[in-house]
């Protein structure tokens, strides 16, 4: 009884979660052009339109850009805050982990709001630069989390030892500690990937012509519900799962083996 208890909650669980998802796939190959039931399909049609707009494929573009450009960066800054912090004592230190994560728990509309007001009195021009920068912002608290927990006692043994061996600190930094953390710096990477794919309201504030595919599915929604939103939406979770599913076997799997 309680086994089948548990299936079913799972089971409701799971649709809860997955069923509007679901249903957003299954409309986007509808072939009429209202996205209600009952289901007039399958059909292709909305794909072959949405892959065929070019401004779809530039926000599109934008996106990945944005989002591969912005993570590195956040990845890469995160790295270097987490091995200081972790490898030398520092007055304060407490203090500025603090600050480094606090961004984590403020609002995005309130962190692009400031960055709105900040970059435009620094006379920098709404771009895709500004978007990449709002979320390096938004993902360096993430990066250095991550990275920050996985460093423990055995890097640095292992680093000590290299450090008498002759080894420079980028040595030992490029050497020693990156692959030992590697996991940790790829899954920091891969989950500031898919948040910076799916980001709205910074994108949005931080953007004037060149805008990234969430701003342009918004400015479609304006218009009302089409199949072919669905489609946009499809090939959005598409890509986010692929991005899962990469940081599943090439991390996850890895640490676990």
């Amino acid at each position: 009884m309680t086994r089948a208890v548990s299936w079913i909650y799972l089971a409701i669980a799971f649709a809860f979660i997955y069923l509007p998802v679901g249903t957003l796939v299954l409309f986007s190959f509808q072939g009429s052009t209202l996205p209600v039931p009952p289901f007039d399909g399958p059909s292709a049609r909305w794909y072959a339109e949405v892959l065929s707009d070019d401004g779809l494929v530039d926000a599109l573009s934008n996106s990945l850009l944005v989002a591969a450009g912005s993570s590195i960066l956040a990845v890469g800054l995160g790295f270097f805050a987490a091995y200081g912090l972790a490898r030398h004592v520092l007055p304060g230190s407490v203090a500025i982990r603090g600050l480094l994560i606090a961004p984590l728990t403020v609002s995005y509309l309130i962190i692009g709001l400031g960055l709105l007001i900040v970059l435009t009195r620094v006379g920098l021009g709404l771009s895709l630069l500004t978007v990449a920068i709002g979320h390096v912002v938004i993902n360096l608290p993430l990066a250095f989390a991550i990275i920050y927990a996985s460093m423990g006692a055995q890097q640095k043994n292992a680093e000590t030892a290299a450090r008498d061996l002759g080894a420079g600190e980028m040595q030992v930094i490029w050497l020693v500690t990156v692959p030992m953390v590697f996991p940790a710096i790829a899954a920091a990477f891969f989950l500031s990937l898919t948040f910076s794919w799916d980001e709205f309201i910074i994108a949005f504030l931080l953007s004037r012509f060149d805008v990234t595919l969430p701003v342009e599915i918004w400015s479609l929604l304006r218009s009302g519900l089409s199949p072919r939103l669905n489609a946009i939406g499809s090939l959005v979770f598409l890509v986010s799962v692929a991005i899962v599913l990469l940081l599943e076997f090439l991390v996850f799997r890895k640490r676990r083996a």
